[in-house]
């Protein structure tokens, strides 16, 4: 299989890139082919699959709670007063690179004032504006202007203007890429110590809380295993929160308390959006492949098929807050939802990544240290697309295309069967709803108090919503992928 892969890259690509989407629509339509024959078999996957959901929407609840309380209690220590006691601290940098395009300076220059309430010492911290070469005159005076505002404030403050080069996929990872490297010769013009320098890829809408770098100081030093690992704070869609439609809101909550679980879940933690990492660990791996769209995944399995097992991301029990998304308009900005959400669902494109380094990576890896870490990037971008289609769907089916099988206990019960355990995993929303009330922002004066009961009233369109905005959006990306056609990156409306 390794000789397959090695010697055929392209087509072995292309051929995983076929067979992944397949799979994900003949899960969909299983019940409408496989009923006429076998209903029974239906039936099974279909409750099966009712009780993966209900152990699923348990861990959210129960890790949900348990990242709660944990970021209550350690958002009080003083991170910096413990970092600043160990040896190594004088020695430590924080670079941070906030690639960007097209966006308002207003919102550049609030995630910058963020950046300057740090409880850390700001000279210690190395920012570049990554911007694209594209965008013309216009990003040169936006950069002009926020370096001379911020430029005595930080440490270092400039920017880099990434040129369209061949071979490169416009997007995120080929800016910070070139940002990075842009940022390296800085770093070695001042002479600082590469061992102790982390790099922190930062949306340019992410509100960083003023002890992130305190805190990722002390994780960072008290860490054996640092340059092996990424740092990861919980990326919360709650900035706007009161201001974006309920819809937005709704599908930025479920997000938001899905990111909150994950941290508890060191297991299989990922970190998305807003992270860190070392210096030398990213050049280790040669920064950010430059010929993809979604990043943050991307560059967790860069790493660990090149460095190994004791690649993990660490959680950073801080909550670093960003804006779900509000264009010009209900309908733009539902339509730049579905788009955000098609974006993040690209990372399908890392499951033909993942599965190719299984079979071709030269590092030591135990087998099923890979196994499972690819086993759970499959598992994601399965569950993304099918879940709603099976467990709204899947239980009327069979008694519909096979109306015999209807007339048999197990066709008679499965849609009762089907529907208590979907009640049960109902009863989580009470521990989601608490959660969402705990974290989000207070309730700004502007937002009617009599509009609070439309709080508790959107959970009810949750299934709608899921649709239109999570599983729908996946399935198109997964039908792209299925047909070769790529998805370009788009910038998402916030404004």
């Amino acid at each position: 299989m390794r000789s397959l892969f090695t010697k055929y890259p392209f087509l072995a690509g292309r051929a995983l890139e076929i067979i992944f989407p397949t799979i994900t629509w003949i899960i969909i339509t299983l019940p409408l082919w496989l009923s006429p024959s076998h209903p029974a078999l239906v039936a099974y996957f279909i409750l099966t699959f009712d009780v993966y959901f209900l152990y699923k929407s348990l861990t959210i609840a129960v890790y949900s709670t348990i990242s709660y309380f944990r970021l209550k209690k350690l958002a009080g220590v003083d991170w910096y007063g413990k970092a600043k006691k160990l040896e190594s601290y004088p020695h430590v940098y924080h670079a941070i690179i906030i690639p960007n395009y097209k966006e308002k300076r207003e919102k550049l220059s609030k995630t910058l004032q963020y950046l300057s309430h740090q409880d850390f010492p700001l000279k210690k911290l190395l920012i570049v504006l990554a911007m694209e070469e594209r965008e013309g005159q216009e990003a040169k005076l936006r950069a002009k202007s926020l370096v001379a505002e911020y430029k005595n404030k930080f440490g270092y403050i400039g920017a880099s203007f990434h040129p369209d080069l061949p071979g490169e996929v416009k997007g995120k990872a080929s800016n910070s890429t070139w940002a990075a490297r842009f940022l390296t010769q800085e770093i070695e013009k001042r002479g600082l110590n590469k061992d102790f320098v982390t790099v922190t890829s930062c949306d340019a809408d992410s509100l960083l809380s003023a002890k992130y770098f305190s805190y990722l100081t002390y994780a960072f030093l008290t860490d054996p295993d640092r340059y092996f690992h990424f740092y990861w704070a919980p990326v919360l869609l709650y900035s706007n929160f009161w201001e974006v439609p309920l819809p937005i809101r709704l599908q930025a909550t479920i997000s938001s308390i899905g990111r909150l679980a994950g941290i508890s879940k060191s297991d299989t933690l990922i970190q998305v959006s807003t992270y860190s990492l070392s210096l030398s660990m990213l050049e280790k791996i040669g920064y950010w492949d430059v010929d993809i769209v979604p990043e943050d995944w991307h560059i967790f399995l860069q790493a660990f098929f090149t460095l190994g097992e004791k690649v993990k991301t660490i959680p950073i029990y801080l909550i670093v807050s960003r804006d779900a998304v509000k264009s010009t308009g209900l309908f733009r900005t539902l339509v730049s939802r579905y788009e955000q959400e098609k974006r993040w669902a690209w990372g399908v494109t890392d499951v033909p990544y993942a599965v190719i380094k299984f079979f071709t990576t030269t590092a030591k890896i135990p087998f099923f240290a890979k196994f499972f870490r690819v086993l759970y990037v499959i598992e994601t971008h399965l569950f993304w697309p099918t879940s709603f289609f099976l467990l709204t769907l899947g239980a009327s089916i069979p008694a519909i295309v096979n109306p015999v099988f209807s007339r048999t206990a197990l066709g008679y019960n499965l849609p009762k069967m089907s529907g208590l355990i979907l009640t049960l995993t109902t009863l989580f929303l009470v521990v989601l709803v608490l959660i969402d009330i705990k974290s989000r922002p207070k309730r700004p004066p502007s937002f009617s108090i009599a509009k609070t009961p439309l709080l508790l009233f959107q959970w009810v369109l949750l299934p709608v919503i899921s649709f239109f905005f999570s599983s729908l959006p996946a399935l198109e990306a997964h039908t792209r992928l299925l047909f070769g056609k790529r998805l370009e990156y788009k910038v998402t409306e916030k404004s």
